[in-house]
């Protein structure tokens, strides 16, 4: 069976096809026209009574220009979701919210859940401030508020929500490195490039005169000071992050303004977001790494060895394929190290990330470390019955000298187990014959009720005493 054959499904996204005429700024009547439907059946199909037929969705690719899987995806679950993770925090303990409420919200009021997910992350951030002693010094006059949601979750929600893929940059990207002298090793050619246009020197130093630092720009100087402890694809990547701040600022401030994060703190990070997004666009370019990718069956280690960049640029950069006339396989990314905390995190698609906390030690990416450079492949299972096809492996970011802390992460790299035939990976696997792995999000957002590495109850079960009882799971809880 072809696991990417499905039955027709019918496609409700009334709220969707409201906001796209809202943005337009077009009347029921005047969009109705253009879509060759009749007002009334229009109407209909905003409030989510009809279905988009699929005649809708060519009209409107023709009429607007939009893609029609953004109308068959669905971001009401990622909203619901969220949702669930905030009211898993125990100040909504007596906050009993069905599912079924929720999921209308994320359909109907997706702005109003959006300022509600912002609102919690503020009174996140302010409590974790609070709890790590930063109000205990701080000044009885000031004025300004520390309530606001931490730089980090705004960019990574605009991530989430430009589902990693910045159209612009790539385009620009593809055009420079198409202008680059044809067999002439990237590095060296960058490196020319910005002494040649903007007389910046890219230098390799010893570590004894880099330190700590493993990139190191000296605006006097005009010098771009690279450590010796960096191996060449890293040397390349950051050569190519300073071209994307020297010959590109103007188009990473259009983007950036466009994305529009609310405070300076913010804006910077956004900017650094966007200079290694075009750096990892340079080095693999869009369109040449798409026909790789495809052609290869996504073997991230053959990529890497053709792109010259490692396994966690190549990892990264399949996350962002989402050109409509050329898409890739909509991965998810995540990195974490041996504690499980998560440094990282990207998609393309639907995984739902937690936003705090650590990942299931039932997913393979932790077993990693056990076995450094082997690549493992599983099939898992969220609560919510989706499956899910993941390639996990080590990483090294940097050369680590001699008696120093070496950092020790590993990447994992999934997808729907729908596309798992297009990975070299899931080839040769009989999947419909593999037994998934059940897993959660993590140990507060899963409520399996037998399972031995549970760290902590789940966040929406009423725990259970019993002195009579010791199951395999440390924490017994009612189903409901």
């Amino acid at each position: 069976m072809n696991q990417e054959s499905a039955a027709p499904r019918k496609i409700f996204a009334g709220p969707r096809l409201k906001r796209l005429r809202r943005e337009r700024q077009l009347t029921q009547a005047r969009m109705a026209d253009e879509l060759d439907v009749s007002p009334s059946y229009l109407n209909l199909m905003e409030r989510n009574q009809r279905p988009i037929t699929v005649q809708v969705l060519i009209r409107l690719t023709d009429v607007y220009g939009v893609d029609p899987r953004d109308f068959m995806e669905t971001d009401g679950e990622q909203s619901v979701g969220e949702m669930e993770q905030i009211l898993a925090d125990p100040l909504f303990r007596e906050a009993a919210v069905p599912r079924a409420e929720m999921r209308d919200a994320a359909e109907h009021s997706p702005a109003l859940l959006a300022a509600m997910v912002r609102l919690y992350r503020a009174y996140s951030s302010a409590r974790e401030a609070s709890e790590a002693g930063v109000f205990a010094n701080a000044d009885p006059d000031r004025a300004e508020s520390f309530l606001g949601e931490s730089p980090i979750d705004r960019i990574r929600s605009i991530l989430r929500d430009a589902r990693n893929h910045f159209p612009e940059l790539d385009d620009a990207a593809e055009a420079f490195a198409a202008d680059l002298p044809a067999g002439r090793d990237l590095f060296f050619a960058l490196s020319d490039d910005l002494r040649a246009r903007h007389g910046v020197r890219v230098r390799a130093l010893p570590l004894e005169v880099m330190g700590d630092r493993l990139r190191w720009y000296d605006h006097h100087r005009r010098q771009l000071m690279i450590s010796e402890a960096m191996d060449q694809p890293g040397r390349t990547f950051q050569t190519a992050y300073q071209l994307a701040l020297s010959e590109f600022s103007d188009l990473l401030n259009e983007v950036a303004a466009r994305l529009a994060p609310s405070d300076d703190m913010s804006r910077k990070l956004l900017r650094v977001t966007l200079a290694n997004y075009f750096a990892g666009a340079v080095m693999m370019p869009y369109a040449r790494f798409h026909e790789a990718a495809e052609l290869l069956g996504y073997d991230v280690e053959v990529l890497a060895a053709r792109f010259g960049a490692s396994f966690e640029q190549v990892a990264h950069r399949l996350t962002t394929l989402a050109r409509p006339n050329a898409r890739g396989v909509p991965f998810f990314l995540v990195r974490v190290d041996i504690a499980g905390n998560v440094s990282k995190r990207f998609s393309s698609g639907r995984f739902p990330f937690a936003h705090s906390g650590g990942t299931c030690p039932l997913w393979n990416v932790h077993a990693t470390f056990t076995d450094p450079g082997r690549i493992l492949t599983q099939v898992v299972e969220l609560t919510d019955g989706s499956q899910w096809f993941s390639v996990a492996r080590t990483v090294r970011r940097a050369i680590t000298p001699w008696g120093a802390i070496e950092p020790r992460f590993a990447i994992g790299l999934g997808c729907e187990i729908k596309y798992a035939r297009r990975l070299v990976y899931g080839k040769r696997l009989d999947l419909n014959a593999l037994d998934a792995t059940p897993i959660g999000v993590n140990c507060r957002l899963c409520d399996r009720p037998a399972c031995p590495q549970r760290a902590a109850p789940p966040a929406l079960r009423t725990l259970t005493i019993d002195e009579t009882m010791r199951n395999v799971s440390p924490f017994t809880f009612k189903d409901g």
